[in-house]
């Protein structure tokens, strides 16, 4: 390596640029760009004679190195391009580069459609770290979001709810994994492998997401080379899909996922044979010393799932469990999905505290979860004759947090602020004869943990099948169909229960904002939030009156969903 000499006019113009500090460092003004480095000292990483690589300085004295990668590096550039350069930072001033930023071209056309980051925890230490590609599927120019004040990848920043400045809106792939790569054999896999986003009406935001998980496995081999012992070994155990049911995002409601279906189990499907070109990786071997694993430069090929295999390739799997959770209260903002309810206790609140919302990211209250714990149900859905509502079909058990006013927000957005509910109104459903379909509903409307209320289908002499639908076949436009199958079916209950009340003296009045109609969303919540209403009003009329066969009916019928029976 040898520093590429100037002529005067030049190495005075260049010092005279890279003189000044950047003008937003330690400003209040989001930091979107690298800054300008300073006492810049240029490069022959080769010996061929040309300019190669520059070195300099940002923040006063950290220390960043630019690589020419495509060989267009003229003298007297003080940085790379964004193409296919790459950028290396030494965040700690230890002498080791630990924060590596790296764009590639795909196609030859002069921009970039890869972003590579590789964000190491500081001083060497164990600890979190980002080892990420990005894909520009759209061509939109959007990569990741590093916060060159921190000097951390950010993935997370967004202009209010969910406008996140990391490329998840519109199609868009990412690959990633918060592994060391001196750690990993085989760095063509990745753990989150891949997270796509499909945009199908072209609006630039994203109506589905799916996610695969490849999970690590024991591999004595890889153990033996130095390497840990658990390694990505082309096997997913993860595949979840977030879809906007009403495909009603729009800026400033850039995401809203209506429900996930999630399929899980070890080594269920195979996708080694899923092999992709990787290009530009490559830059001079000279400047190999520079990177604490150089490997990620030599790869000539990832494996992963892409967005034309993804349905394919998931629904083929083995799956052993599935997960469906619905946004009742529609406040989801997170970049993926609606963050999933586990199968814990329905009372319990707060992250690692046990309950639904064991998970740190999902909603404390609002959402709707309910679980095929056996994979009975194949991961398929269906329209409850008892609800108008979407379940999951072999789900043995599910768990409605109701909050009804979206008062209490998803949980990686707020609830970290101390803004969780002490309780909640709770409804949970069982399936009891075991055929799959739930049959069982039970409230706890006070918030005492107690269920005060059981309602069995069975007993009522109602029939508790339904039609399912086979998730594997159907399409967004499906999704979205019904969804207004659902909402409409559920605003003409609505209307049924209306007239029944009419009929029968029951005053609506106090219940008229829940019938003014609007959207498919709110029709859908407005109108399940009034038939309830009205049905507990009659329920209360005839109990009080000791009318127990004027209440049999009723219940029939609000379960059945026949409020004309009723007169």
């Amino acid at each position: 390596m040898k520093h590429i000499t100037l002529s005067l006019a030049l190495l005075i113009a260049c010092l005279q640029m890279a003189a000044q500090p950047y003008w937003n460092i330690n400003t209040r003004i989001m930091p979107l760009r690298v800054p300008v480095g300073e006492r810049p000292e240029f490069l022959d990483l080769n010996n061929d004679g040309r300019q190669d690589a520059v070195k300099s300085y940002i923040r006063g004295d950290i220390p960043i190195l630019w690589l020419d990668e495509d060989g267009n590096m003229k003298a007297g550039d003080i940085e790379g391009d964004v193409v296919n350069d790459c950028l290396l930072v030494d965040r700690d001033k230890d002498g080791i580069y630990d924060l590596i930023v790296k764009h590639a071209d795909q196609t030859g056309n002069g921009v970039a459609d890869v972003q590579l980051v590789i964000d190491y925890p500081h001083c060497g230490k164990d600890g979190w770290i980002n080892f990420m590609y990005v894909f520009d599927d759209d061509g939109d120019g959007v990569f990741n979001y590093i916060d060159w004040n921190a000097m951390e990848l950010w993935c997370w920043e967004k202009n209010g709810i969910s406008d996140f400045y990391t490329d998840y809106s519109g199609n868009s792939t990412f690959l990633k994994t918060h592994r060391k790569p001196d750690v990993m054999e085989d760095l063509r896999y990745q753990w989150e492998n891949p997270f796509i986003f499909y945009d199908y009406d072209g609006d630039g935001l994203s109506e589905m997401a799916v996610r695969f998980c490849d999970g690590s496995f024991p591999k004595e081999s890889a153990q033996a080379a130095g390497y840990d012992l658990w390694q990505h070994q082309g096997w997913m155990h993860w595949f979840s899909m977030g879809i906007d049911m009403d495909n009603d995002n729009a800026p400033g409601n850039d995401f809203d996922f209506d429900m996930t279906l999630c399929y899980r189990g070890d080594k269920a499907v195979n996708y080694s044979d899923c092999v992709h070109p990787l290009r530009g990786m490559r830059g001079l071997p000279e400047a190999d010393k520079f990177f604490p694993d150089p490997r990620y430069r030599l790869l000539t090929e990832l494996i992963y799932p892409d967005r034309n295999q993804a349905f394919k390739v998931g629904f083929s799997g083995n799956w052993a469990r599935a997960f469906f959770v619905w946004d009742e209260d529609d406040d989801c903002g997170r970049w993926e999905r609606v963050e999933l309810y586990d199968n814990m206790d329905a009372f319990k609140m707060g992250a690692g505290q046990g309950g639904l919302d064991n998970n740190p990211q999902a909603d404390v209250t609002g959402d709707r979860g309910e679980w095929d714990m056996d994979f009975s149900g194949g991961g398929d859905i269906y329209i409850g004759r008892f609800d108008g509502r979407v379940h999951l079909y072999g789900a043995e058990r599910g768990v409605w947090r109701i909050d009804q006013n979206t008062q209490y927000y998803q949980g990686f957005n707020r609830t970290w602020q101390n803004t969780a509910p002490g309780n909640c109104a709770t409804v949970e459903y069982t399936d009891e004869n075991g055929n799959g379909f739930l049959d069982c509903i039970k409230y706890d409307l006070n918030g005492d943990h107690e269920y005060e209320i059981t309602v069995s289908l069975l007993e009522l002499g109602l029939d508790d099948t339904c039609s399912v639908l086979d998730v594997s076949k159907m399409k967004y436009k499906d999704y979205t169909r019904l969804f207004k199958r659902v909402s409409g079916g559920m605003w003409a209950r609505a209307q049924d229960a209306r007239k029944v009340a009419r009929v029968l003296g029951v005053e609506t009045y106090w219940y008229s904002k829940l019938l003014t109609g609007g959207s498919a969303r709110k029709k859908y919540h407005d109108g399940w939030w009034f038939q309830f209403y009205v049905y507990k009003d009659l329920e209360q009329r005839y109990i009080a009156a000791g009318d127990t066969e004027a209440l049999q009916r009723l219940t029939r019928a609000y379960y059945s969903g026949d409020w004309k029976s009723l007169i």
